[in-house]
């Protein structure tokens, strides 16, 4: 099997970290390979802000939900989507430039997640681990307060990067059949009740046989109240009026 294949499917969150830091010349690397990535129209709309301050550190590892190894390990980036560079760039040029629509928001935000796809990817490939923070949302005010973000920037999420100090087993994923689908969009119940089987499996051997779930169980907090309802209000606060 290709190697990039396996890499991509060898996918895991890593929250343990050792103390070996990770170089700055190998992240300037990572970033030019996150840089790599497709973007809308060439827009490159994003920033990613190197947080090395321990006491900024501890207070997004808090403001986050308690994710303590956002402190501990070797370098932590927030990835945020940024329309202020190319909005005020255009400006320059003497366009009249029309801020705040939603498109602007997808498209900054699509941006920032491919960039960041390629950066753990690249960073995976070196041997490093990597965990997603989307819980820097909880408080994106205090996040933007933190690390200075203007107007048109808002965080998307953080990555924590580092060696990893263990290897936690590869999560299973939904079947390809429940994903791909052929020509129209048809249902996929069936697959879901397998894979809800396979997920009650693998936290039975991940726990011990200490949890009861499966997929399904576990996306109910997700949906059964409302998700981050600040979110919309912020954004409007911060350029992003989805007009």
């Amino acid at each position: 099997m290709n190697p990039t294949i396996e890499l991509l499917k060898s996918h895991r969150s890593i929250r343990k970290f050792t103390d070996q830091p990770v170089s700055r010349e190998l992240l300037e690397e990572l970033i030019r390979a996150g840089q790599g990535a497709a973007t809308s129209s060439h827009v490159q709309a994003y920033t990613v802000i190197h947080v090395k301050n321990a006491e900024n550190r501890e207070k997004i590892a808090e403001l986050a939900g308690g994710q303590s190894y956002v402190a501990t390990c070797g370098t932590f980036l927030m990835f945020c989507a940024d329309m202020k560079r190319p909005t005020e760039a255009a400006e320059r040029t003497g366009a009249r430039v029309v801020r705040g629509m939603t498109e602007q928001l997808l498209v900054a935000s699509v941006d920032t997640a491919l960039m960041a796809q390629n950066v753990a990817v690249a960073a995976e490939s070196e041997g490093l681990g990597i965990c997603y923070i989307g819980g820097v949302r909880n408080d994106p005010q205090a996040v933007s307060d933190l690390l200075g973000l203007p107007d048109h920037v808002y965080p998307v999420f953080g990555m924590c990067l580092g060696y990893p100090a263990h290897q936690p087993d590869v999560k299973p994923r939904l079947p390809v059949g429940a994903i791909l689908k052929e020509d129209s969009y048809s249902d996929d119940r069936k697959q879901v009740e397998a894979f809800d089987a396979t997920m009650h499996a693998y936290y039975q051997s991940r726990k011990g046989g200490n949890k009861e779930s499966n997929w399904s169980s576990n996306l109910t907090p997700l949906f059964d109240t409302k998700l981050r309802p600040h979110m919309r209000e912020f954004l409007v606060k911060r350029g992003f009026e989805m007009k």
